[in-house]
């Protein structure tokens, strides 16, 4: 049987895609391009230019590719972007999740794995918050996931469908072999953007905040290496396929770091003295969240292997060198 990523020509998605490939696993991907990149799929899954919302298209993928698993990344993740066009995000990421959801229902399919986030719980503070935790996304963006988790359980509830939402905390990183990684122009990642200033793409860094109740003022996030990500979402699948229940799941390291430590370890990483100014907060963000994800890996028997602030920054700074190389042949 076939796996179906949408969104695998994005960021996560592409690691995802070569995890299934390497996995054995046969892929479909669906993007339509928007913010991902053609040469960032494995040439070993078929690619497919189109929306993820066209419930036509995917049940045609569904029927002729005998797709059962649905790994579902497409959407839009920018937090004060949200803020400003609400209506923009609660279509991308909600109206066109739910299209998805009932071509998966009809089609037939019975794993689905959900891009969620972390931003669901709102200013959960510094201790790991559990999934039980109360939900109360401050932003559209935290607000237009819950929303699809809402009509994942429902669905799951109402049909023979089961689904995992794994709730990421702050991805970062590339893929070790060098084979994709953050690659959208005007990403707001922090290490993509730290990274970026270190190999002089950008002037200057800015931090956004610098007076949020934490130790040094500046916001504070647990940092994931988007390789670990991609194999939670395959610890995840292999749960659902051998009759797992479902749920949400954290995806975190369980310890978090801040804006500015973040800034020294590209610095201390790359050896480049870059320029940071402060500016004032940007819309929607919470001063400090962090992940415990005591259940994921009791359930999937999910084990990161890279947790290691530098080694994130170390294959981020990799990367950026490597796409501007191939931005040069472009």
């Amino acid at each position: 049987m076939t796996v179906l990523v949408t969104g695998g020509a994005g960021y996560i998605g592409s690691h995802m895609v070569w995890r299934l490939i390497d996995g054995g696993d046969d892929v479909v991907v669906l993007d339509r391009l928007s913010t991902g990149f053609r040469w960032a799929v494995a040439p070993e899954a078929v690619f497919v230019e189109g929306d993820v919302g066209d419930e036509a298209l995917v049940g045609r993928l569904i029927s002729e590719h005998g797709i059962d698993s649905i790994i579902h990344f497409a959407g839009s993740i920018v937090v004060p972007e949200s803020v400003a066009d609400p209506l923009g995000y609660y279509l991308n990421n909600t109206v066109k999740s739910r299209a998805l959801i009932d071509a998966a229902v009809k089609g037939g399919v019975e794993n689905f794995i959900f891009s969620s986030t972390a931003a669901v719980y709102g200013d959960a503070g510094t201790e790991p918050v559990v999934e039980t935790a109360p939900t109360f996304p401050l932003s559209p963006y935290g607000r237009s996931k819950l929303m699809t988790e809402l009509m994942l359980q429902d669905s799951a509830a109402a049909h023979d469908f089961r689904y995992v939402a794994l709730r990421y905390f702050n991805v970062a990183g590339a893929d070790p072999k060098g084979r994709t990684g953050q690659s959208t122009k005007g990403a707001t990642h922090l290490i993509k953007v730290a990274s970026e200033t270190a190999l002089g793409k950008r002037d200057k860094i800015e931090i956004l905040g610098t007076d949020y109740d934490t130790p040094d003022g500046t916001c504070v996030r647990d940092y994931i290496h988007v390789s670990d990500l991609a194999n939670a979402h395959a610890d995840a699948l292999s749960y659902l396929k051998a009759g797992g229940t479902s749920l949400a799941a954290n995806c975190g390291y369980g310890h978090g770091y801040s804006v500015r430590e973040v800034v020294d370890a590209v610095k201390r990483v790359s050896g480049i003295d870059f320029t940071v100014v402060e500016g004032p907060r940007r819309a929607g963000d919470v001063p400090a969240v962090v992940a415990d994800s005591a259940l994921a890996r009791a359930k999937f028997g999910w084990k990161p292997i890279h947790d290691d602030l530098d080694a994130c920054v170390s294959t981020a700074l990799a990367w950026e060198e490597a796409l501007s190389r191939r931005n040069q042949r472009d």
